[in-house]
């Protein structure tokens, strides 16, 4: 492995790729607090006792998971942990060997077991892993099986600029899907692989679609209602494709603001609302920290995960993007440096 370098990536690894940085000093005042630090240490402890013996974490339904698994890599990187380094550095290696494992010839990442509607949603999660993982040890094992999950997305985009449940480019879209990708794409375009900029390009293209102007929310497809997660994902991709002074944005923001307490999706909002709020800064992302940081803290269990709280998917995921949110002012991951 070659040594890590996060300057070498210019400025951010993936909420930038062009136009003015986003720091300013009511964002550099937000900082992880004693109980934030607390918490998460005891959420990362929890996830490590729950990884299993092949690296991979579960949840409910969802049994050796890559989409769960890459979660928890990105909850453990975003207090420092590498791959050997640190003190879960074990535990990260081990579930990056789990996800570099899964991959099949093409570079489909969805893992042995993925069913139903799950596909492409761990595709992109695993990809968006590894992309974080190479760009910050430069570990050259994860390199080809990298390019192959990046090639794999681009040539699966369908002709609406959007993806969908299965990697098949003549499937329909969503909103959901979609920036999932375009996540994982960013991650690799900023660590050094070639990623086309038509393939972003349309995927704008598409999220504009599903933007309602009245309301300032973003929908799961175009012309059906707006809500929490779909938003948090629009204001998300807007942030990470450069797209800062979209008209969308403030708007969009509001729209975040007055629906906090989504009553589905909590979790999966949340995590894009961090992305989204974090590169907007000022004292949006500011107030918005602090109101995460009191409901995350205050409903956190006794053994450090994040149990029936919004109960949407299992305390290995619920866990996992609760450490990545608080930690989010760390700046450890390039996903969230400005």
């Amino acid at each position: 492995m070659r040594k890590a370098s996060l300057c070498g990536f210019l400025m951010f690894a993936l909420l930038a790729c062009s136009g003015p940085t986003r720091a300013d000093s009511q964002t550099d005042a937000v900082r992880m607090d004693d109980a934030a630090k607390k918490a998460t240490a005891h959420g990362l402890e929890w996830l490590a006792s729950h990884q299993h013996r092949d690296g991979s974490w579960s949840d409910g339904g969802y049994q050796h998971n890559t989409a769960i698994t890459a979660f928890a890599l990105l909850a453990f990187m975003s207090q420092g942990h590498l791959p050997d380094r640190g003190l879960y550095g074990p535990e990260v290696a081990r579930g990056c060997r789990f996800l570099l494992s899964g991959a099949r010839p093409n570079g489909y990442l969805a893992g042995p077991r993925a069913v139903g509607n799950q596909g492409m949603y761990c595709h992109a999660m695993a990809t968006l892993a590894l992309a974080e993982l190479w760009g910050m040890t430069g570990d050259d094992q994860i390199k080809p099986v990298l390019n192959r999950a990046v090639r794999l997305i681009v040539r699966c985009q369908n002709r609406e600029g959007g993806w969908r449940y299965q990697p098949d480019r003549f499937s329909d879209a969503d909103i959901s899907v979609t920036i999932m990708q375009v996540m994982a794409l960013r991650a690799a375009k900023n660590s050094g692989l070639a990623v086309p900029d038509s393939t972003l390009k349309k995927a704008i293209m598409y999220i504009n679609r599903c933007y309602h102007a009245d309301v300032g929310g973003f929908s799961y497809q175009p012309g059906s209602q707006p809500g929490f997660a779909r938003t948090a994902a629009g204001v998300c991709v807007l942030q990470l494709t450069g797209h800062y002074e979209a008209q969308e944005i403030k708007k969009a923001v509001t729209y975040l603001k007055d629906n906090f307490q989504p009553n589905e999706h909590f979790w999966y909002g949340h995590y894009y609302a961090a992305h989204a709020l974090h590169q907007v800064g000022g004292g949006d992302w500011k107030d918005w920290y602090g109101r995460i940081h009191n409901e995350l803290i205050s409903h956190q269990s006794p053994d450090g995960s994040w149990q029936a709280y919004h109960y949407e998917v299992g305390p290995a995921f619920h866990t996992s993007i609760a450490v990545i949110i608080l930690a989010v002012p760390a700046d450890y991951l390039p996903i969230f440096e400005h």
